[in-house]
């Protein structure tokens, strides 16, 4: 899964908002970098450029994106951990950053008091969430395809998960209850050009946990026949251009 995600999906969907990030993260200045969810390390490596002198520290859930990652960006630190049990002392960064990861945090609550405690006082938290399925093209076009190879009972992963924490109120809330003062919330819509949709599909089918759900209702090259058939009429087979939308947060503790 995590070459599929890096060949796939990254330059597409992710690397646009990576570049994004990491031009915020340099603005901080920061001298130490803990990244949440850092994935195959889109976002680590432009990190490791805007900020050189900064201390970066990448960890994931998943031990495959790490190793995976370690090789991608090197300057980092990798560490396989839990966001709701970092394995890192208290005030141990000064900026503590993740991209499309949040959203898949069981207690967010519980995850932004852990990340708080490892930031210093005054240390900020920048992290993004997609905006609703509707307003992210690639993502709508693949769950309309989806929809269609399963009608009766079509993965539901996209709009509960990735999607699922569209609500800047709720975002607020949860970092509000955790002891965090919001010091910026900004919509952000960037264009994604992916050169294929059917190699898009490929890695969306087979790199993102959408990949289980496929399979246990039975995959076949029917699925994917199916999938790439609908996101072609919604976008055309590429190359394509579209847009794609998500909140990025601005958090002191």
């Amino acid at each position: 899964m995590p070459a599929v995600y890096e060949q796939y999906l990254v330059p597409v969907v992710f690397r646009p908002f990576a570049e994004a990030m990491a031009a915020k993260t340099a603005a901080l200045r920061p001298r130490r970098i803990l990244e949440l969810a850092a994935g195959t390390g889109a976002l680590t490596s432009h990190l490791l450029a805007t900020a050189p002198a900064a201390e970066v520290t990448a960890t994931d859930l998943n031990e495959a994106m790490v190793a995976f990652g370690s090789v991608r960006a090197p300057g980092a630190v990798w560490r396989q951990a839990d966001a709701q049990r970092l394995p890192f002392p208290d005030g141990g960064f000064d900026l503590v950053v993740c991209q499309f990861g949040v959203m898949f945090f069981p207690d967010r609550v519980a995850a932004f008091t852990e990340v708080r405690r490892a930031l210093a006082s005054g240390g900020r938290f920048l992290f993004s969430t997609w905006g609703p399925l509707g307003t992210h093209a690639f993502d709508a076009a693949l769950q309309a395809g989806l929809e269609r190879a399963f009608p009766a009972d079509p993965p539901r992963f996209f709009p509960t998960v990735p999607h699922g924490y569209a609500d800047p109120a709720a975002v607020v809330a949860d970092l509000t209850a955790a002891g965090f003062a919001v010091k910026g919330e900004q919509e952000l819509t960037l264009q994604g050009r992916a050169a294929s949709i059917a190699d898009l599909a490929t890695g969306y089918l087979t790199g993102t946990p959408v990949r289980a759900a496929v399979e246990a209702r039975g995959d076949s090259p029917a699925v994917r026949a199916t999938v790439v058939e609908e996101m072609t009429a919604r976008l055309g087979p590429g190359p394509v251009t579209a847009p794609m939308t998500a909140y990025v947060f601005h958090a002191a503790a």
